[in-house]
């Protein structure tokens, strides 16, 4: 997701700030001094907006927390604007497991409007009517508001449309009866049948629910396409999709060795091998930094990658395609007793995605 700040690890995930977040706060700021508003309105717009956030990352905790239940881990929680983001390891093809977990994330929301609800109350009547909730630099405001952001977000979320919660509630009831597959197919026709009427709304009504339509059509298609894509690898291992035919370095190559067979293939990573063993990888942009540094005499043990990930060769496809989707231009070298036997990518791994839905149909 580009570059992002760690501010901190809650229950060993670490948890994000995207930059974009900081242009928010930037652009709330502006605003406010746009308005003419003092010091202390601009402080607690700034601090209602960090609270709002911390609300999304709870919600977003309840998802993580309840999918570390079923043996699923989560490396991150990014804050966006548009809101927060868990990179779960997978999501759980249980039904059962996929329904708990979707339902975490609003279940901490309505939890946190139950805790608000007596405190807000209690200010008057107005508090609940939306009356005077437009000043978040009064207490009765800013709590008022954050309460009716957090049933906001339930009610957002209950959507049954990907990528929303409520899109995964309604596949995973779905799936208790006809399947992943059919299910995933019916949630996500419906989403996108959803999505068109944000974007037809949004033409006469509110702009923003065009973005929104956008984001909820593409989440749907994306959802679909992966779990198609997932079924057709399930059967399969690492070694009936690895390439068997790419391009090694030897340790004693240099750079300018390296760019001349970048240059007379395909590949755009390379593979530092010794005694069948890899011990590096020279990737495309740093062949390309090397020779602008004007290092093509160097050696490349002197410059090569030395911490890269693999997989072996009898590993799941299933397994490697999710964590290929999160770092899509990375490569793996396929590993068989810590001797390298082969090489996957994202890209090797769509091309035998279209060649089995070819075979199948």
């Amino acid at each position: 997701m580009g570059r992002s700040l760690l501010i901190g690890r809650i229950a060993g995930i670490r948890i994000l700030i995207h930059w974009t977040f900081l242009l928010l706060l930037g652009f709330i700021v502006f605003s406010e001094m746009r308005k003419g508003s003092d010091t202390v309105a601009i402080v607690a717009t700034i601090g209602f907006v960090l609270a709002l956030f911390a609300c999304v990352v709870l919600h977003e905790l309840g998802h993580s927390l309840t999918a570390r239940r079923f043996g699923i881990e989560t490396k991150k929680i990014t804050l966006l604007p548009i809101g927060g983001v868990a990179s779960l390891e997978r999501i759980p093809e249980d039904p059962k497991q996929e329904l708990w977990v979707a339902l975490a994330g609003p279940a901490v929301n309505v939890v946190i409007a139950l805790l608000l609800y007596p405190f807000v109350a209690s200010f008057s009547d107005e508090s609940l009517s939306g009356e005077g909730v437009g000043n978040v630099a009064t207490t009765q405001g800013f709590f008022s508001a954050l309460f009716r952001v957090n049933v906001a977000l339930v009610l957002f979320n209950a959507i049954p449309a990907f990528p929303m919660d409520g899109g995964r509630v309604l596949r995973a009831l779905l799936a208790l009866r006809l399947g992943r597959i059919r299910a995933t197919s019916i949630a996500a026709g419906l989403g996108q049948l959803i999505a068109v009427g944000f974007v037809f709304f949004g033409l006469f009504n509110n702009p923003f629910l065009i973005l929104i339509g956008i984001f909820v059509y593409f989440g749907a298609q994306t959802e679909n396409v992966v779990v198609q894509h997932l079924e057709l690898l399930k059967d399969y291992t690492v070694r009936n999709a690895m390439m068997t035919n790419f391009v090694t370095l030897a340790p004693t190559d240099t750079v300018k060795d390296a760019a001349d067979k970048l240059l007379s293939g395909s590949d755009q990573d390379l593979i530092v091998v010794d005694n069948d063993q890899a011990i590096g990888v020279m990737t495309r942009p740093l062949i390309m930094d090397s020779l602008r540094q004007n290092r093509l005499d160097t050696s490349v043990v002197d410059v090569m990658e030395r911490d890269f990930d693999t997989v072996q060769i009898g590993d799941r496809l299933t397994e490697v395609y999710s964590n290929a989707q999160r770092k899509p231009n990375a490569f793996y070298p396929v590993l068989e007793n810590h001797r390298l036997r082969g090489v996957i990518d994202m890209n090797n791994i769509n091309e035998f995605v279209t060649i089995r839905a070819a075979l199948r149909y």
